[in-house]
């Protein structure tokens, strides 16, 4: 859509071939259909969130950046606000909203957008783009093709590869594909009892096998049927994917604020203050009562055992256990499932200051289809905004 508005806005005679019967299904999903359309960091801290190739988008976010999206939105009738982590949301609150001023942008400009029209491939002969082919047969000839098409994830929204089958056909190169900010299976089964469990702020370490540090992140984790999810796990499964042949290691602190030395002395004051009562009815003060017991478990202390019997090695167990909880990574969920698909066409044959093909005149690749991915907070749609823009600006 924003490729489209882009060419558009410049004269040209522009079409745009949506295979579903609605424009932005995808944008529909996103931030909890809230639509987190972008970030308030600058340039440069979003490069820093994007660890599938960021340097490749400084381009195009100067071209396009989260000043100029944000203006946009505000000139097609969505001001926008601030939250957390400088993730920016419409007003509204309604990612209907984003796609209707998207629609708008696009109809104002004068673009042409037929719905229900699946494309089944392009057509490039001598080295440059000619046009493309419908699923009903129909040629349409182009001087430039935007290939939009998106990644794997959520195939129901019509994320079904069909840019990469493209983009090998015309001789480019597919970075492995995988799945990116996904929820993570565990080997450990006791996750699965603790299902809808949400904590806020826990500090989750990822380690190899060989006790490799992967990378930390502090935030969300929301225990499931199958292991964990979350945003902080979101954002490790970008990371811990590379390392999956080998043993994952999570370690969890449930209390990040409270350092080992403080917390025993806490401890030491809820028993001794409870001394007839069992653990589960003290902790509950500090803890969620669901994660009592698991604790309890993990420090070896009976759920029957009153506050006044806990050995000082026990207490000193169940303090590790607070601030280091083990669980064991079996994999990720599929791709199915991710909220976005790493990999995909190299970068190293497309124009970074264009999203031209370097192999063929007038192809053009944005958004997700790109071997670009970056992680949650905004960042990726604004990715997709700034590279349709740039492609937008630069077909012929």
């Amino acid at each position: 859509m924003m490729a489209a508005a882009a060419a558009a806005s410049r004269g040209m005679k522009t079409l745009l071939l949506e295979k579903n019967r609605i424009l932005g299904k995808k944008i529909y999903l996103t931030g909890n259909k809230r639509c987190n359309v972008t970030n308030s960091c600058d340039v440069d801290r979003l490069i820093e969130n994007t660890p599938g190739n960021g340097v490749f988008l400084y381009s195009a976010l100067y071209a396009f950046n989260q000043e100029d999206l944000i203006e946009l939105f505000n000139n097609l009738g969505v001001p926008t606000k601030i939250e957390e982590e400088g993730r920016v949301f419409p007003v509204s609150e309604r990612a209907a909203d984003v796609v209707k001023a998207l629609e708008r942008h696009l109809y104002g400009n004068g673009a042409e957008v037929r719905l229900s029209s699946p494309v089944s491939g392009i057509d490039f002969k001598g080295g440059k783009v000619r046009g493309i082919y419908t699923c009903r047969g129909q040629f349409i000839r182009a001087s430039s093709v935007v290939v939009a098409t998106g990644g794997l994830s959520y195939p129901w929204t019509g994320s079904t590869g069909d840019g990469y089958r493209w983009a090998e056909e015309a001789g480019h190169r597919i970075i492995p594909l995988r799945p990116s900010l996904v929820a993570v299976e565990t080997e450990d089964k006791w996750p699965a009892g603790l299902q809808g469990l949400s904590l806020d702020r826990v500090r989750t370490e990822a380690f190899t096998s060989g006790g490799r540090k992967i990378r930390e992140e502090l935030g969300g984790v929301l225990f499931t049927h199958f292991g964990l999810s979350g945003p902080s796990i979101l954002t490790l499964s970008r990371f811990i994917y590379d390392f999956l042949e080998e043993k994952v290691l999570l370690k969890m602190d449930l209390m990040p604020d409270a350092d080992v030395t403080d917390l025993d002395k806490n401890m030491v004051e809820y028993l001794s203050g409870n001394p007839n009562k069992l653990p589960k009815n003290i902790l509950n003060r500090i803890l969620p009562q669901r994660l009592i017991p698991v604790l309890l478990k993990k420090a070896g202390i009976s759920s029957l055992k009153a506050a006044n019997q806990i050995s000082r090695e026990e207490r000193a167990g169940l303090v590790r256990a607070i601030k280091g909880m083990d669980i064991s990574v079996a994999g990720v969920r599929p791709m199915e499932e991710a909220i976005v698909t790493a990999g995909g066409v190299s970068t190293r044959e497309v124009n970074p200051s264009t999203m031209e093909s370097r192999l063929v005149k007038g192809l053009f690749f944005v958004g997700e289809v790109l071997d670009v991915d970056a992680l949650t907070g905004g960042f990726n749609l604004q990715i997709a905004f700034s590279t349709g823009y740039i492609a937008g600006m630069n077909c012929r």
